[in-house]
C-alpha cells in the first residue's frame, strides 16, 4: 500500500490502518460513531491525501477540460472550483472531479481509484492542444476540516481571509514560507475546508491542523469510516457505488453539472438519455427498523426486482437505516412504498427526498 505524507500521524495517534483504492489510511482513530457526531457538533480533520490532485498549464488547458467535462468551465473566474463529471463516449461516469482555476493552471481533484485513468483519459483526448498535464498528488498532501468551529479554526491559525471565502472558492496563502490552497469545500454535509501543502510540511501539518481543549473544543482527526456515513447522510454519491462507467450522470441525479448546450465526450449519449428520460433513478431510501442495506441488496416492489442498493447505513445523526439505490424511474417518486431485500430479513422502505441530512436546518 502506498502511504500518504500523514502516515505516521496516524499511526502515532492509534488509527485502525486499512487499504483504500491502494492506501494505507485510517479507517478510525477511536470509534466511527464518535467521529461521525464530533464532525457534526464540532470538527474533524481528514486525512484525503489519496485523491488525485492533477495541474493542467498551457493555452488550451481550459479547452481540454471543456472538452472532457460535462459541466462549462470557460466562464469560471480565477479562485472559483466547480464540481463536474468526466464521461465516455456512452455517457457513463470515469469519474467525478473538482475542477479549480488558478491565474496560470488548472487542477483537477479525482477520486484516488481513477488518477492513473483519469491522467491517461485527458493525455489521450489532448490531440494537437498546448496542454502540459503534470499529477502532483505524491509531492502535495491534502486535508479535510470539516464541521462547525472548521472555519474558524482555521482562519485563526492560517489567515483570516479563510472566513469571508464563499462555497466553492479558494484562495492561496502561504504561511511560515510554506506555500498552500485553501477550498471552502468538501464531502460531509458541514461547513469546511479542505487544504492542500507540500507534502514535506506533513511531520508539522497534523498537530498544527487539529487540538481541542477542554473550553475551546477544536478539530480532532477523524478516518473514512465516519466520512463515509457523513457524506452518506449528506447524500453524496460515491464513485463505485453511486457512480461508475455503467452509470450516467442525468440517472444519478446529477442533471445540475451537466450542459448539454455544448458539446463534450459523451454529450450525444446524455442528449438521448435526456430526450427519453432516465430508466432508473437514484433515490434515498428510509427502511423500517434498524437492519442495515448492503451494497447490492435488491429493492422490490412486491415480488419483481426493481432496483438495487448502492450505500447505506445506520444513521448516526437522524438514529434510522437509511440507503441510497437506483430504482425504476416510474417508482423513484418521494412517498413510494418499496421493499428491501436484507437477506434473511426483507425491510420496508419509503423514497425520501435527499440529502437525508441538511445542516442547520429541519431533519427528517
Amino acid at each position: 500500500m502506498q502511504r500518504t505524507p500523514l502516515y505516521n500521524f496516524h499511526t502515532q495517534h492509534d488509527a485502525k490502518i486499512v487499504d483504500f483504492a491502494g492506501w494505507a489510511l485510517p479507517i478510525l482513530y477511536t470509534g466511527i460513531v464518535e467521529e461521525h457526531n464530533y464532525t457534526r457538533q464540532v470538527a474533524g480533520a481528514f486525512d484525503i491525501s489519496h485523491m488525485g490532485r492533477i495541474e493542467l498549464r498551457g493555452d488550451d488547458a481550459e479547452a481540454l477540460l471543456e472538452r472532457v467535462c460535462t459541466r462549462k468551465l470557460a466562464d469560471s473566474e480565477v479562485g472559483q472550483s466547480r464540481y463536474s463529471q468526466v464521461c465516455n463516449e456512452q455517457g457513463g461516469i470515469l469519474d467525478d472531479v473538482i475542477v479549480s482555476r488558478y491565474e496560470d493552471r488548472w487542477l483537477v481533484v479525482c477520486n484516488a481509484s481513477n488518477r492513473e485513468k483519469i491522467v491517461v483519459w485527458l493525455e489521450d483526448h489532448t490531440d494537437d492542444l498546448d496542454v502540459r498535464i503534470e499529477d502532483k498528488t505524491e509531492s502535495t498532501l491534502m486535508v479535510a476540516v470539516q464541521g462547525p468551529v472548521a472555519v474558524p479554526a482555521l482562519s485563526g491559525k492560517l489567515n483570516s481571509a479563510i472566513s469571508d471565502l464563499k462555497r466553492y472558492r479558494f484562495m492561496v496563502g502561504t504561511h511560515m514560507f510554506v506555500s498552500y490552497t485553501v477550498f471552502r469545500s468538501g464531502y460531509t454535509g458541514e461547513d469546511g475546508v479542505e487544504v492542500i501543502a507540500p507534502a514535506m510540511v506533513a511531520p508539522m501539518l497534523g498537530g498544527f491542523l487539529t487540538g481541542s481543549k477542554p473550553d475551546r473544543p477544536g478539530p480532532k482527526p477523524a478516518g473514512l469510516g465516519a466520512r463515509d456515513t457523513l457524506r452518506l447522510e449528506a447524500g453524496m454519491p460515491l464513485y463505485g457505488h453511486e457512480l461508475s462507467e455503467d452509470i450516467d450522470p442525468l440517472s444519478a441525479g446529477q442533471s445540475w453539472c451537466v450542459d448539454l448546450t455544448k458539446d463534450f465526450i459523451g454529450s450525444d449519449a446524455l442528449r438521448a438519455i435526456a430526450e427519453k428520460g432516465p430508466a432508473r433513478r437514484l433515490v434515498g431510501l428510509e427502511l423500517e427498523g434498524k437492519r442495515i442495506a448492503r451494497q447490492e441488496a435488491r429493492v422490490l416492489n412486491g415480488e419483481s426486482a426493481v432496483g438495487q442498493v448502492t450505500s447505506g447505513t445506520l444513521s448516526p445523526t437522524l438514529h434510522k437505516s437509511i440507503a441510497m439505490a437506483y430504482v425504476e424511474s416510474s417508482l423513484s417518486d418521494v412517498g413510494q412504498t418499496l421493499t428491501v431485500d436484507l437477506g434473511q430479513h426483507r425491510s420496508q422502505a419509503i423514497v425520501v427526498q435527499l440529502p437525508f441530512y441538511k445542516r442547520g436546518g429541519d431533519q427528517k
